[in-house]
């Protein structure tokens, strides 16, 4: 990671000394100095910086005026204000440009370290919110559909292409990986957006009542039919109609059904009136087509009729990168409407979900979380707030046999602290002030890690 950087501005030589002196504290960071106003304006708008710390009363140029320059030049970065004479009326008027905080000289140097580190760690968060929100934003590019593995930019790319033609679609993929959200992304997408978008779940229909739901009847045209009906593919008409789990459809249904994708005309039921009928379909199914049309259960001209543009989605399993981002999606979507607070989760919980087979896909995820945000009683989820099935069926287990994830989880923990420490005393040949330097750990810290796992720096010298 890059080293942040700090100028102070101050026209006082021994406030900038003891400024520097105080902020080299700070790890990572590069500390510049600068005494001229008018020189510091031109820094700030030409360079980067992630912390300006000024001082009010200057020569030349004061620092409200440089602290105006720079956030317009930078509205991002972090700014904290010295002064010798504090006021109201100057801390409001340097809060409303922009300045994070003041502090009042003289201040304890302690102060300004923790002032400095705290703005530091704020304007870092809300650069990695930025570009998160930046990847989110492309990823929300197609609605509900969420990912950046390379599967699902295989699939985002074949919406694009079918959204901008009129030919009928396939969607395949098993139960829950999100086959409507792909056809209404494909819908939104097209010349069609401007008309409606309706779906039929054929699975869901009785099959005694699916033809007069897809086509309509006429009044008398069965008991209980008192008046005319538009069936739901009338109903589409300049629109999208979308069939999910087409597989279920009656051969009869499929025949009928056949006739009418390829004439775009249909005659309700008990009618004699051909109805013309502008509709895209897009339909889906969770089951193998090729193998219901090779066990006769669906027509093979149909199956080539609807397979004009196939889109095959793939099963959570295959794409366990995209977990965080749909975790961290899933949480900002129902926390707030649970009334909860959450706002991320451990990174134990993301091990448990990667492990985890999600046969149910991303509906079972978004259960998931859904029940694990009514369990959680802080601000972050943890493993404690998923439900047992999860974690049982996630199968963590220690190598040779049975235990617990934690039991798990602590012997990893163990096996990476010990080879880390191993590899860190061979590159320090045993020098444990260097190590725990290169560690960023208290020396004493570090020597009880050693204790613990008998790592003797001697053995590593020469």
């Amino acid at each position: 990671m890059a080293k942040k950087r700090i100028l102070v501005v101050d026209d006082e030589k021994g406030m900038l000394e003891v400024c520097a002196a105080t902020l080299k504290k700070l790890s990572d960071a590069t500390i510049l100095v600068e005494q001229d106003s008018r020189r510091a304006v031109e820094r700030v708008t030409s360079e980067h910086f992630d912390l300006l710390i000024l001082d009010i009363r200057m020569p030349d140029i004061g620092g409200v005026e440089v602290l105006r320059r720079a956030r317009a030049h930078d509205p991002n970065l972090a700014v904290l204000m010295m002064t010798a004479f504090p006021s109201v009326d100057t801390a409001v008027e340097t809060m409303k440009l922009g300045a994070a905080d003041y502090i009042t000289k003289p201040f304890l140097p302690d102060d300004l370290l923790a002032t400095a580190n705290r703005l530091l760690e704020t304007h870092q968060l809300r650069e990695v919110t930025r570009v998160f929100q930046r990847q989110m934003d492309r990823t929300y590019a197609f609605g509900e559909i969420i990912g950046t593995s390379g599967v699902m930019q295989t699939v985002f790319d074949m919406i694009e292409r079918v959204a901008a033609t009129n030919v009928d679609v396939l969607v395949l993929g098993e139960t829950g990986t999100g086959k409507e959200l792909v056809a209404r992304a494909i819908h939104q997408r097209s010349d069609r957006s401007g008309h409606r978008f309706v779906p039929v779940d054929c699975g869901a229909i009785p099959d005694d009542l699916l033809e007069s739901e897809l086509f309509g009847h006429e009044r008398g045209a069965f008991t209980g039919a008192h008046r005319r009906s538009m069936g739901l593919m009338e109903f589409a008409h300049k629109g999208t109609l979308f069939l999910d789990e087409i597989a279920e459809l009656p051969l009869h249904l499929q025949v009928k059904f056949l006739r009418i994708l390829q004439e775009r005309r249909l005659r309700r039921v008990g009618g004699i009136e051909e109805i013309d009928v502008d509709v895209r379909i897009i339909s889906a199914t969770s089951r193998q087509l090729d193998e219901e049309v090779r066990r006769q259960r669906f027509r093979s001209d149909l199956y080539y009729r609807i397979n004009v543009a196939r889109i095959d989605l793939p099963p959570l399993r295959e794409r366990k990168g995209d977990l965080p981002l749909l975790v961290s999606h899933f949480i900002e979507r129902y926390a707030p409407d649970m009334g909860e607070r959450v706002s991320g989760a451990e990174p134990d919980v993301l091990e448990v979900l990667a492990r985890y087979p999600w046969l149910g896909n991303i509906r079972e995820l978004q259960n998931t979380v859904k029940r694990a945000l009514m369990m959680c009683r802080g601000s972050i989820l943890t493993v404690d707030d998923l439900p047992d099935e999860i974690v049982v069926g996630a199968g963590i287990h220690p190598a040779g046999g049975g235990g617990s994830f934690f039991d798990a989880r602590q012997q990893r923990v163990a096996k990476f602290e010990r080879e880390y420490l191993t590899a860190l005393l061979t590159h320090c040949a045993g020098d444990v002030s260097r190590a725990a330097r290169e560690a960023q750990l208290p020396r004493g810290t570090l020597y009880r890690f050693l204790k613990k796992y008998q790592l003797n720096p001697d053995d590593f010298r020469g």
